[in-house]
């Protein structure tokens, strides 16, 4: 069972309610290496105690939610992306924004799929978490968690976003680009929607999504069917890569999609047998997606030749969506009840800011 624990303020004093999964953030050491550990909210209230006065004023009221199975982000699925999900609708009305505390492996997998999930939000959901853990000496742990507090409560802010290293991300655009950095996180297609300078918190609100996508409608929660069996597959090609070995994960009965991973700007070669494989399963009404190895740029499928025969083949094109992003929109489509027709439309459709 999970646990909020409250926190003693004036009623009208915005709120902002912390939700804590896991991650190096909250992890201890052990003979084993890091591992999970509870009792989040306390040592949360020890790290802010020892901020200035002034920097304490600058923070809203906060209450933390923990989960009772705290999990290493590498364990995440997408039920895990729906439950939090559930959490933020179900406590949306109490408090002015939320914040994720996340293990970094996949954080910036949550965050896409939160994006797809909260389309039309208006207030801040925040992921978070750190390299170093909390009780560390030198972490980067409270400096993430005193910039989210700080944005949390921006009234412009009305999506999922990543808080890292003192810049704020647009969640859906995010990607994990170092093992070990403080700045662990980048969003190479989009700038960064706000930044920590000095004592202030600067917001780019004309990057935004409020100010882009104006009069959206808010969301509901989509009917969901759980989808955290594999159903949706992600290949990477590689040279050499052979027809039976794309075979093998597309003609599976239990696959309903997958995104494709090719080289530049959307090629894979003039293979005619991996064509008819993707033709085959698209066919079949499985929703194929493409995007770039590429960190940064974009695909256009068709504009060489070994790629055109991939967009005959029904492939959808990413365009300069990241990998989270992608892989997620799938997911997010193939998890409710839509046609075929339906999820192609959508998923070439920017939704919330994601190509």
């Amino acid at each position: 069972m999970s646990t909020l624990s409250l926190t003693a303020c004036d009623p009208e004093q915005q709120r902002v309610l912390i939700i804590y999964t896991g991650g190096t953030i909250g992890m201890q050491a052990s003979s084993a290496g890091l591992t999970t550990r509870g009792d989040i909210a306390t040592r949360i209230a020890q790290a802010l105690s020892t901020l200035s006065i002034k920097e304490r004023q600058q923070l809203p009221e906060y209450d933390v939610l923990s989960y009772s199975t705290l999990i290493d982000s590498s364990a995440a699925t997408p039920l895990n992306w729906q439950q939090l999900a559930a959490d933020i609708h179900a406590n949306l009305n109490r408090y002015a924004g939320f914040i994720i505390l996340h293990g970094t492996d996949t954080l910036s997998w949550t965050a896409s799929s939160l994006a797809y999930q909260l389309q039309g939000l208006d207030r801040p959901v925040i992921l978070t978490g750190a390299m170093q853990p909390l009780d560390v000496a030198n972490s980067d742990a409270l400096e993430n968690i005193v910039g989210a507090l700080r944005f949390a409560t921006q009234p412009d802010l009305q999506e999922v976003t990543v808080y890292f290293a003192g810049r704020l991300l647009r969640g859906v655009r995010s990607t994990k680009q170092h093992t070990e950095a403080a700045d662990a996180f980048i969003t190479p297609n989009y700038p960064q929607l706000g930044a920590r300078v000095g004592d202030d918190c600067v917001y780019y609100k004309a990057r935004g999504l409020a100010y882009q996508q104006q009069g959206a409608p808010r969301f509901e929660l989509p009917d969901y069917a759980p989808l955290a069996n594999g159903e949706v597959a992600r290949i990477t090609c590689w040279p050499g890569m052979a027809a039976w070995q794309l075979e093998s994960w597309l003609a599976d009965s239990r696959v309903k999609g997958a995104l494709i991973q090719l080289w530049g700007a959307g090629n894979l070669g003039d293979s005619p047998a991996l064509l008819e494989v993707l033709a085959s399963a698209s066919g079949e009404g499985k929703l194929l997606a493409a995007t770039s190895q590429c960190p940064s740029g974009s695909i256009h499928l068709g504009a060489y030749a070994a790629g055109h025969g991939v967009f005959e083949a029904g492939v959808l094109s990413g365009t300069d969506m990241t990998a989270e992003a992608a892989y997620t929109k799938l997911v997010h489509l193939l998890a409710q009840p839509l046609s075929d027709k339906q999820r192609r439309t959508l998923f070439v459709t920017s939704l919330i800011g994601e190509r």
